[in-house]
């Protein structure tokens, strides 16, 4: 599958579910004033993806909205291509549709589903996508999906079967790894968190309360031992992981570090602005990260 050229950093942002949809329009319009290609929005607790990335796509011109990402347990095989291939046609070349397995506890305890060999069920669910019914206005150009990918044979399989992989909660090192495992044409896509401070400990409360979340689940804590954390930095979480998986400091500090993920093999990378105001677009830190990564 052919790649698009997302840019080499883009914004992903749960903070456009925090607002009212016609002030979050508004401010992705301003974000691809700044500059920016590509826009993620996950699927978790807050707004349909394919309904919000619609509604975001209608007021911008040329940006690309991906779903970062969209559950397979949230709808059926049939129903993903179709809502895949309904943007694609109403927005050629302007939507990427990031799919995941999701985690045991949204599945069983959010969506009633049992969470059983993710590999297994990521294959049929492809399976199921590609030979799935659609009769309506095809799209004029090709449908692109990447999935949501940590360990080795899911990044082979996005690989050989999709635009490439979008690994969330990661460090700098797990992005060396997978692209020797994605080889060198697919796309590879990950989400660093960052926050713009240079106190450590103003910076690392906001961290620790962003990384509290994630370290409940085994799919991130289980892909952080397989690269040598412990259990120790992860109960903590030590200074040393909230430091790898979150980046802080000055702007300077702050591009450092998507800088590390590109030169790791990254193509494109997701950047995650957190505050210690949640529910406030952090339009001014945008602007400053659109700015100071226009070169990279």
């Amino acid at each position: 599958m052919s790649n698009l050229d997302l840019g080499r950093v883009g914004l992903w942002a749960f903070d456009f579910d925090l607002q009212p949809m016609a002030a979050a329009q508004k401010a992705v319009a301003r974000i691809e004033e700044m500059g920016f290609g590509t826009v993620w929005v996950p699927e978790a607790v807050g707004r349909e993806p394919f309904a919000s990335t619609a509604l975001l796509l209608s007021a911008t011109q040329n940006l690309i909205l991906a779903t970062g990402i969209a559950s397979l347990h949230a709808r059926t095989a049939m129903t993903m291509q179709a809502g895949w291939k309904t943007l694609t046609e109403a927005f050629p070349e302007r939507f990427v549709l990031g799919i995941g397995v999701s985690h045991q506890p949204m599945v069983e305890n959010v969506h009633g589903h049992a969470y059983d060999k993710p590999y297994s069920t990521m294959v049929q669910f492809l399976d199921a996508m590609d030979r799935g019914m659609y009769f309506a206005a095809q799209p004029s150009t090709q449908p692109r999906r990447m999935l949501a990918a940590l360990g080795p044979k899911m990044l082979k399989l996005a690989a050989d079967r999709t635009m490439g992989a979008h690994p969330y909660f990661v460090p700098v090192e797990h992005t060396v790894i997978a692209r020797q495992a994605l080889g060198p044409d697919a796309m590879l896509a990950p989400e660093t968190a960052v926050v713009f401070e240079t106190d450590p400990t103003k910076a690392r409360n906001v961290a620790r309360q962003h990384m509290k979340t994630y370290l409940g689940l085994p799919n991130y804590t289980n892909n952080l031992k397989r690269l040598g954390w412990t259990q120790e930095d992860i109960d903590g979480p030590s200074d040393a992981l909230v430091d790898a998986i979150v980046g802080w400091g000055s702007t300077e500090q702050v591009v450092a570090r998507i800088k590390a993920h590109l030169d790791a093999g990254a193509n494109h990378v997701c950047v995650q602005v957190l505050t210690d105001t949640p529910g406030v677009l952090p339009m001014a830190q945008w602007k400053e990260l659109a700015d100071a990564t226009k070169g990279l």
